[in-house]
């Protein structure tokens, strides 16, 4: 079987301005945030972002002027940021396009693209007005070749009679996913919670897959059930340890509060955030600079996650875990 090893600077080149995406990932946990640093460096823009519970991966993207349009359901850092700065700063200012759905009407339309339905029925929207609540209008829909024609739909069910709301899948050009382990053919095993990474990867048409370790595929095939994303799925695997910095990996690394208060910071406006960019993504020239510039080797050691536990619980100014 073929490698699909690449370097990060060739991953990001197989992602044009325009692309739509999903992240994987939740909040503070297990973005592929040195992919995304690449994507900025690149200047690539007018991405759509579908996300179900989103942190600063997508709010670096929205700051640095890539994103056009997100469809999503929560947007936060945990106590670092309630509410991600950049996503709210964007859409009060009327700079970023936003369309809101729950977090079960969001899993729904991933789950739906994974198994090539065109719709997923769900309860979690009736009673509230995100129905009726568009972001954007039905002519700016028809004109986008991304967009559903609709946000939801209300409906009465033709077995029960029950009222649902069907929501259209989603099914975007890429996925970008950090992962404990993986292996040269693509095939990934990711430890702990998985969120939403498998249905979006497989309602993607391409996979990209960054990894703390690389791992050879008859290891990982010893405890098949452990592999849920096989290698028919990956396109393209990156070797990139510490490559989901500031944010957390189960039994790798915690998430690095000091650095994710510094976003905070910074991302209260456009200037403080420029200057933050220039800094973590424009002056570094490779990830490793990256690492050595908020520390190095004794401040990864330093979030180091304990043995069975996969977190580190001495972490000091933490603040607790998002």
């Amino acid at each position: 079987m073929n490698s699909k090893l690449t370097t990060l600077a060739d991953a990001a080149r197989l992602i044009p301005s325009g692309s739509s995406l999903s992240i994987g990932g939740f909040t503070s946990q297990r973005h592929p945030t040195a992919l995304l640093r690449r994507l900025v460096k690149d200047g690539i823009r007018d991405l759509v972002i579908y996300c179900h519970s989103a942190g600063s991966d997508v709010d670096l993207l929205i700051g640095a002027g890539c994103v056009k349009r997100v469809e999503g359901a929560y947007h936060a850092d945990g106590v670092f940021s309630p509410i991600s700065p950049n996503w709210r700063r964007f859409i009060e200012a009327g700079r970023l396009c936003f369309e809101d759905y729950s977090n079960a009407s969001m899993m729904a339309r991933f789950a739906a693209g994974a198994m090539g339905l065109p719709f997923m029925a769900v309860k979690s929207i009736l009673g509230s007005d995100l129905i009726e609540k568009w972001g954007y209008s039905r002519e700016e829909r028809l004109a986008d070749r991304e967009a559903a024609p609709l946000k939801a739909y209300a409906m009465e069910c033709p077995f029960t009679g029950e009222r649902v709301a069907v929501v259209p899948a989603v099914k975007t050009d890429f996925c970008l996913l950090h992962v404990q382990k993986a292996s040269p053919q693509g095939l990934l095993r990711i430890e702990g919670q998985e969120f939403l990474d498998v249905q979006q990867a497989m309602a993607s048409k391409c996979v990209i897959a960054t990894c703390e370790e690389l791992v050879e595929d008859e290891e990982l095939r010893r405890a098949p059930e452990l592999n849920r994303i096989p290698h028919f799925a990956v396109d393209a695997v990156v070797h990139v340890p510490f490559g989901a910095h500031p944010h957390s990996v189960h039994n790798a690394y915690d998430y690095d509060p000091e650095h994710l208060m510094e976003y905070s910071r910074a991302a209260a406006d456009d200037d403080s955030f420029k200057a933050y960019l220039d800094k973590y993504v424009f002056s570094p020239e490779s990830h490793e600079e990256y690492l050595e510039l908020i520390g190095g080797e004794a401040r990864m050691e330093g979030l180091r996650a304990r043995s069975g536990l996969g977190y580190n619980p001495e972490l000091s100014g933490r603040g607790g875990r998002g």
